[in-house]
């Protein structure tokens, strides 16, 4: 027998939600049901970007510094700052990555110059609600163009309506529509006898997704010897 030949399988948001309300024992049929459905499905994906690297939203952004300028906003739907570097020269042979280390709010603190100019090597992610801000230093100084290269975890895009399809690969509907029917289930008192089940079912789903969502490259561990 001919298989399908087709490997393009995915759901839009009527379809998650249809598939999801028939696990929790809810027939979807009145447009508030629908409303309170797209809510509970953007804060599940709201609480996955809590849960850790999301691949998928790995993005690699530019931004040309700009002499005596040390602090830069970020995308507003920034999550957080995986890698970073400053680039200097221009053109393949004259380029050059240099590694930024990332410090936390207490130790920029205690820089007894904050406005001093160079080439930066340290950076602090200031989490702001509206946006992040990376400070960087040393302030970026006029010697050399600077462009800083960093990858980035950006925010997934909202549920959207009925003909969507959603922000996150296909291995990861399963997971997704078993989490929405653990959130509908708390909703609705048909689902209140399977909350349990459910919450299994969901742990189960996103702990094989998650799993499989990960950096499959070797590591290596090299000791740093200090002279």
């Amino acid at each position: 027998m001919a298989t399908s030949g087709a490997a393009q399988f995915n759901l839009d948001l009527m379809d998650i939600i249809e598939e999801a309300g028939e696990r929790c024992g809810v027939e979807i049929r009145a447009g508030n049901q629908v409303r309170t459905a797209r809510r509970s499905l953007n804060l599940l994906l709201a609480e996955w970007a809590n849960r850790g690297i999301n691949l998928w939203t790995l993005e690699k952004r530019e931004q040309p510094l700009t002499p005596s300028v040390g602090q830069y906003i970020l995308p507003a739907d920034t999550v957080d700052i995986l890698e970073a570097v400053i680039r200097t020269g221009v053109g393949p042979a004259n380029q050059t990555d240099l590694a930024l280390n990332r410090i936390s709010a207490s130790v920029y603190s205690t820089v007894p110059n904050k406005l001093a100019t160079g080439r930066p090597y340290q950076m602090w992610i200031d989490r702001q609600p509206n946006a992040p801000v990376i400070v960087l230093w040393p302030v970026p100084d006029a010697s050399i163009p600077y462009v800083l290269v960093y990858w980035r975890l950006r925010r997934m895009q909202d549920a959207g309506n009925g003909p969507n399809t959603q922000d996150i690969p296909f291995r990861f509907l399963p997971a997704l529509i078993a989490g929405l029917s653990y959130q509908m289930a708390m909703k609705f008192p048909e689902g209140v006898a399977r909350l349990q089940m459910l919450k299994a079912q969901y742990d189960e789903a996103w702990g094989l997704a998650a799993d499989e969502d990960r950096e499959k490259a070797p590591t290596r561990l090299v000791p740093r010897i200090c002279s």
